[in-house]
This record gives C-alpha cells, sequence and structure tokens, in this order.
C-alpha cells in the first residue's frame, strides 16, 4: 500500500509535468466565470460531463454485490455481504447498503452500471493504472489526458473544462490546451456585522450617480454568485491535507468534501457557465484491510453527494443534460486477504447518472469462477464509455479523442446534448 502526496501522484503519471504545466494551466476565478455566463451563457441544449473520480481503486464486488453468488460467498468469508444485506438490482446483484439514494435512481431510471469495466494487460500500480484510465491509453504512455485531448480538439474557450480540484488531474491535460482550476474554498465573503454592512452596498440607491451605481451593481453580483452556488465554495467538508491518512481507506490521490464539490458544479451550470466537462474526486479507496466498513462509509459519502446533485439538476433545463460518469482506476481481487481487506486488482463497475441516461445494466457481469491470475476478467473496454460520452454528451468524433479505437456502448445515453 502505498501512501503518496497528490502531487507526487500526478508527477509519476507522467502526464501532469508534459501536459498541464508546459501549456501554463491556471486557476480561474469567480469574476472570470461569472462574466462568462453573462456574455456567453452555456446553451441550454448542451451536453455537459461530470467525471467523478473515486482514487484508490474501489472494491467493485462489494459495490455491486453478486450476493447470491457462492464463489463470492467462499472467497470472501467474513467480507462478504448477504443476499438480504443488499439492495436488490435484479439478475443476482444489489447494490452496496450504503447507497440508498442510487437505489432510488436506479429505480427511476436514472443511474445505468457498466459491468465489467477494465483494460488489456491490467497493471495493479495505482500510478499506472490510473495513468491509463486518464490518459485513455492502455499500451503506450502518452502526454495528454483523454479530455485534454478533447480540448485541444474541440475550439478555443479557455472555460469548456474546469476541475473542481487543487491540482489538476492528468485526464484534463492536452498538449495544447488544459482546463481551467477553481478548488472548493475559492470565494468566502464576511460574516456578521462586517457581512451585513457589505451586503447593504449592494443596494441601489435612487438617484445615485453612474460610477457608484455600477460599484453597487458589482457587489450585488458577487453576493448572488454566493448565494446561487449555495456556499459551496467555502463549506468544504474536512481539510484535505498532503498524505492524508483517513479514518476512511488510505489516499492514493483525490480530494475530500464531494458534496461541496458536486455543489459548487451544480450552481455553476444552473448560473449558465459555458462548461462543458468538470472534474471532481474522492480519495480514501485503497482498503486492504478492515474493507468493509470502510469501504460502506465512503459509498455512503459518494451517495450522499451524488444523489442531491442529480435530483437538483433534474431541476432545471440546463441541469437536464448534465451526465455524471463515476470510476476508479481498478477493482479488487475476487479472495479476501488476511486483514479482511483486498488488494489491488481489475475490472469494475462504472456508474453513469443522469436525466439521459439508459438506465439498468450494460456489459456482462465477470466470472467469479473463470478468473486470470485469481482476477476478474474484464468485459467492457473502458474507452468504449469514453467513446460513448465524447460522442452523445460531448458532441465530438470520438476518433479525434481515442485513435485507434473504434467501439462504443450503444443505447447507454437516450439523447445526445
Amino acid at each position: 500500500m502505498n501512501t503518496v502526496t497528490r502531487r507526487r501522484f500526478l508527477t509519476l503519471t507522467g502526464v501532469t509535468a508534459a501536459g498541464a504545466l508546459a501549456v501554463g494551466a491556471s486557476g480561474v476565478d469567480w469574476d472570470s466565470l461569472m462574466t462568462a455566463a453573462a456574455e456567453n451563457p452555456l446553451d441550454p441544449g448542451a451536453g455537459v460531463l461530470v467525471v467523478v473520480t473515486l482514487y484508490g481503486g474501489n472494491d467493485g464486488l462489494n459495490t455491486v454485490v453478486p450476493a447470491a453468488d457462492r464463489a463470492y460467498q467462499d472467497a470472501r468469508p467474513d467480507l462478504a455481504y448477504q443476499p438480504e444485506e443488499v439492495l436488490d438490482l435484479g439478475e443476482g446483484l444489489g447494490l452496496n447498503p450504503g447507497m440508498k439514494g442510487l437505489k432510488g435512481l436506479w429505480d427511476n431510471r436514472k443511474l445505468a452500471i457498466v459491468r465489467g469495466v477494465g483494460y488489456p494487460r491490467p497493471d495493479h500500480s495505482h500510478f499506472r493504472s490510473m495513468a491509463i484510465w486518464q490518459t485513455a491509453s492502455p499500451d503506450t504512455s502518452v502526454p495528454s489526458g483523454w479530455l485534454g485531448r478533447w480540448l485541444d480538439a474541440s475550439g478555443a474557450d479557455p472555460l469548456r473544462a474546469v476541475s473542481v480540484e487543487p491540482v489538476l488531474p492528468p485526464l484534463l491535460a492536452g498538449e495544447s490546451a488544459a482546463a481551467a482550476s477553481m478548488p472548493v474554498g475559492g470565494l468566502a465573503l464576511p460574516k456578521g456585522a462586517l457581512g451585513e454592512a457589505f451586503a447593504a452596498l449592494g443596494t441601489p440607491v435612487p438617484g445615485e450617480d453612474p460610477w457608484r451605481a455600477k460599484a453597487t451593481r458589482s457587489i450585488g453580483d458577487l453576493h448572488n454568485a454566493v448565494r446561487i452556488l449555495g456556499g459551496a465554495a467555502h463549506e468544504e467538508s474536512g481539510k484535505d491535507d498532503e498524505d492524508e491518512k483517513r479514518d476512511k481507506g488510505a489516499s492514493a490521490g483525490g480530494s475530500s468534501g464531494l458534496a461541496a464539490q458536486l455543489d459548487l458544479v451544480a450552481g455553476l451550470v444552473e448560473a449558465g457557465v459555458p462548461t462543458r466537462a468538470y472534474s471532481v474526486s474522492l480519495g480514501g479507496f485503497d482498503t486492504h484491510s478492515d474493507e468493509r466498513g470502510t469501504q460502506e462509509r465512503l459509498l455512503a459519502e459518494l451517495d450522499t453527494a451524488l444523489t442531491p446533485f442529480v435530483q437538483r439538476l433534474q431541476g432545471s433545463d440546463r441541469g437536464k443534460q448534465v451526465t455524471v460518469l463515476v470510476y476508479s482506476e481498478f477493482g479488487r481481487r475476487v479472495r479476501a486477504n488476511a486483514s479482511d481487506g483486498t488488494d489491488h486488482g481489475t475490472a469494475g463497475p462504472m456508474f453513469l447518472l443522469g436525466e439521459n441516461v439508459q438506465g439498468g445494466f450494460h456489459g456482462e457481469q465477470p466470472s467469479l469462477t473463470d478468473l486470470d491470475n485469481d482476477d476478474l476478467k474484464a468485459t467492457t473496454d473502458f474507452r468504449d464509455v469514453y467513446a460513448t460520452v465524447l460522442g452523445d454528451v460531448l458532441g465530438t468524433d470520438p476518433g479525434r479523442v481515442l485513435p485507434g479505437h473504434t467501439t462504443r456502448l450503444d443505447n447507454l445515453i437516450r439523447a445526445a446534448g
């Protein structure tokens, strides 16, 4: 198990130095975002992609659980969930009991689960595997992330992609362009008596001179931005210290406070900021010991962040065009280890959520008896999912981003953005 700083992780992937930093990836401020929303608002019919990275290698078998499978129970005598403990999805599978909100989205056909997702010749290293997922290049190292290449190919607006994380993830680093970074915690207004006095300055006064009226509008706009964005900018739960090792799993990159990150994204979408792709993350999934309780808490955190986010977005035209993609760099081994945890494995499920997803199962469930060196055999290439969202959500020819990859998943997204 490795404990590393997020910056070291990004450097080890080999993408940041060659891509994002080389092209001068930079932060973006509130004024720029709000100005863009006013001058070049997001087309209400444009698809928006929100990528959620679960750092550490989430155990897919205890997320979408084959609880009735005898092989699953035999491989994990103290770690397995019993059929009556999981949230039934049909086809012998159930969601982890920490994911009750997502079960409601499943019932309403707002959640798609792609089973057995991985890549050829899997690598059990966090760094190499995450680099593969974020660059979409399983065979060779490349200096750009998959959404970075989409940025390279899709125009000049610098706000087409925004990372709501302290460090730009490699997936958003292109060779000639990179996403902007807008970390949660970027804006705080004064509180108490000082805050009330400051807010009062934003109230128009009849007959005031033009310059004073302009200043009044600016202050009012600033407070409106904070109101629209729900205070998420300064309410990140938990501090994202370097090398943190929380009471969850060990850190292998990723942020905490996923709900605050998504709250910020929802506000930006509703405000009309012309961003088509966002990146958020949750760390702590490197669960080598005492996994069951730890992972269930993490999945509950994921659930309580994603569910209200998706429900909130259903209330606006722009929000209905948002598709959420959730992935981790690998699943875990089938058999539990001696510490009631699991070690680095291979394939796992991907989640897609939103108004436009075709709810239900996609892809085949990997066999628990036909294994490759005790690992699951992937049944779906992760690039098939990327190609699908590139075409059906972002409206881009996938071939410009995923050279040489020609397949995709049919019927995963119901309508183009």
